[in-house]
């Protein structure tokens, strides 16, 4: 995808270049201009390291994440120019250390999107009590969010839709759950709680108890709400359950939103999906005489049945302009002595939030959440290059997971590579600088024989797993694993641990929670030189030592007996070779 570059990025490209004068280096950038197929080296926004070596150290990953979090790329915003040039350095980076393209010749996989954006001055929420006829206008962002995937550009309204609260939102008949049993929802709007009726009692193994299922995923209760013919659909924020405070949810979903080119325009949806605060719920729901705790106790029991809210109503508009655009997974493979048709996985997104407005600082450099994982990968790409390796190595940076894990669900449906033919996979998905730790952290414990063989590699490093030590968060459904994982390929989603060598489980835990309070999807996600990157640097040897492992080994790892993905992993590799 060509684009232009603006005359303040083409400035700083000239400083680069003017100081890129040793001829050994501009014969490889050279080199790598004409292996890559969409832009050229010659318009990289950043310059490429030039002394990196292949064993893993902790300056190597620091000065990738350093060049990835930095303003220049204005927080790596799909199909963005600022975004876009990120993904250019990215793959200009595979090439300089000896990857070759991975996408029929190019580094490039086209993912086609669709850009959407709200007009929050012709939209709006609003929902009426019509035994008193008083009507309240939600402010966005401060009571709720709106979008609609509707794909097409101007207005859609609703108005007067009868509201109905749905407990959970959940269909699940594995766990004899049905919160719309009876209901027909046609032209209404339902509300939902977050997460799952397991959450609310653990102790009652209801659901799988304290971890999150993927009916509990907000993805999940929108799209069900979709299948029963809603309307409209809202799910009520909580910081408990849902993990993260109405800040991320807020941020998250203002400014211009994308998603996969869908056949139909999106028109199999309801018309307006959104979140609103749990203290607008309770207004909501006490002008409906309703008592909003007493009802979330309900909807977490089985006997629970959905409440019509009176004389409650909701109206709604979204008037919103539509482009369609593309981004770009970028792939790069070391090929394989003895089983070049064999691949071993290394995953993780590239993109971030992007730049929201011009004022302050509005750029969401994204340095955790995901510069961290793109230059880990870099790391162990660069330490395994010169080697002679049995199979293949596949290293996917994917787009779009911001915007629900797009660029990894696109992948997983057009993979370069046949799926029965990847032996495994690992995400790398934000590893903290918070120092080396006594442990692991496995994010979805507990699903497949990938989880015994880091074992072995962390033993080494005196480390042991723990499991993932908030389960109910659902971040196992929440990182661009699970779209290979829904697919059979056995994934790997492991990050670095919370008991920490200096200052224990007290420190890794006040570290997470600063992360999550202060700098997750935040502007304030930014690198600094005083990183401490001994243990981002640990963890990426452990991974990187991981997949060597794989790549050299004969063995196909797969999920333990009894996961939900074990079938269809089995279906699949009865068929390779057919």
């Amino acid at each position: 995808m060509t684009r232009l570059i603006p005359s303040a990025f083409a400035l700083f490209l000239l400083a680069s270049c003017a100081a890129q004068t040793d001829h050994d280096e501009t014969a490889h950038l050279q080199t790598i201009d004409n292996t890559l197929t969409s832009r050229s080296a010659p318009n990289l926004l950043m310059p490429l390291p030039t002394n990196t070596v292949p064993a893993i150290r902790e300056h190597d990953i620091a000065v990738r994440i350093a060049t990835l979090a930095d303003d220049m790329f204005e927080g790596r915003g799909p199909s963005s120019d600022a975004g876009e040039a990120a993904a250019d350095w990215i793959a200009s980076e595979m090439a300089r250390i000896g990857l070759k393209p991975g996408a029929d010749g190019s580094y490039f996989q086209t993912v086609g999107m669709v850009e959407q954006s709200v007009d929050e001055a012709l939209s709006g929420l609003s929902f009426s009590n019509n035994g008193t006829g008083e009507t309240q206008a939600l402010t966005l962002g401060e009571d709720a969010v709106i979008w609609t995937k509707h794909q097409t550009e101007g207005e859609l309204s609703f108005a007067d839709s009868e509201v109905v609260f749905v407990g959970y939102g959940v269909v699940a008949p594995e766990y004899g759950w049905n919160d719309y049993a009876g209901l027909d929802v046609a032209g209404k709007t339902v509300v939902m709680l977050v997460n799952d009726p397991g959450y609310a009692h653990p102790e009652e193994a209801r659901f799988n108890g304290k971890a999150m299922t993927y009916y509990g995923r907000w993805t999940y209760k929108f799209e069900e709400a979709a299948r029963q013919g809603a309307t409209a659909a809202i799910i009520v924020h909580e910081t408990a359950p849902a993990s993260y405070g109405w800040d991320v949810v807020s941020n998250s979903w203002s400014g211009a939103q994308a998603d996969l080119v869908r056949t139909n325009g999106g028109a199999d949806r309801i018309i307006l999906e959104g979140w609103i605060t749990d203290t607008l719920a309770r207004t909501l729901f006490a002008d409906a005489g309703l008592d909003f705790d007493t009802l979330k106790a309900a909807a977490s029991l089985p006997e629970f049945s959905w409440v019509d809210m009176g004389e409650i109503t909701a109206s709604g508009r979204i008037t919103q302009s539509v482009s369609h655009t593309e981004s770009r997974n970028i792939i790069g493979v070391l090929e394989g002595s003895t089983a070049p048709e064999e691949y071993m996985l290394y995953m993780g997104h590239w993109d971030h939030l992007g730049k929201k407005t011009d004022e302050g600082d509005a750029i969401y450099n994204g340095a955790v959440d995901n510069a961290t994982g793109i230059a880990t990968i870099l790391e162990i790409a660069e330490g395994m290059a010169p080697q002679e390796i049995r199979r293949s190595v596949l290293f996917v940076a994917v787009t779009l997971e911001e915007s629900g894990l797009l660029g990894s669900a696109y992948f997983a449906e057009y993979p370069t590579v046949p799926l029965n033919q990847i032996v495994a996979g690992i995400n790398i998905d934000a590893l903290a600088p918070t120092g080396r730790s006594k442990d692991a952290i496995v994010v979805g414990h507990g699903a497949s024989q990938l989880e015994d063989l880091l074992a072995e590699v962390l033993a080494a490093q005196d480390r042991i797993i723990r499991p993932d030590p908030s389960p109910e968060a659902g971040y196992f459904y929440r990182s661009d694993h699970i779209s290979l994982a829904k697919k059979g390929v056995p994934m790997l989603y492991a990050d670095n641990g919370m008991d920490l060598r200096d200052g224990g489980e007290a420190a890794g835990k006040a570290a997470g929670e600063d992360y999550v309070i202060n700098r997750y999807h935040k502007p304030a996600d930014e690198y600094t030189d005083d990183w401490d990157m001994s243990g981002i640097t640990e963890m990426a040897t452990a991974l990187y030592e991981l997949g060597l492992g794989i790549a050299q080994s004969d063995d196909w790892p797969s999920w333990y007996e009894g996961n939900e993905f074990r079938a269809i992993r089995d279906a699949s590799l009865a068929t390779r070779g057919q």
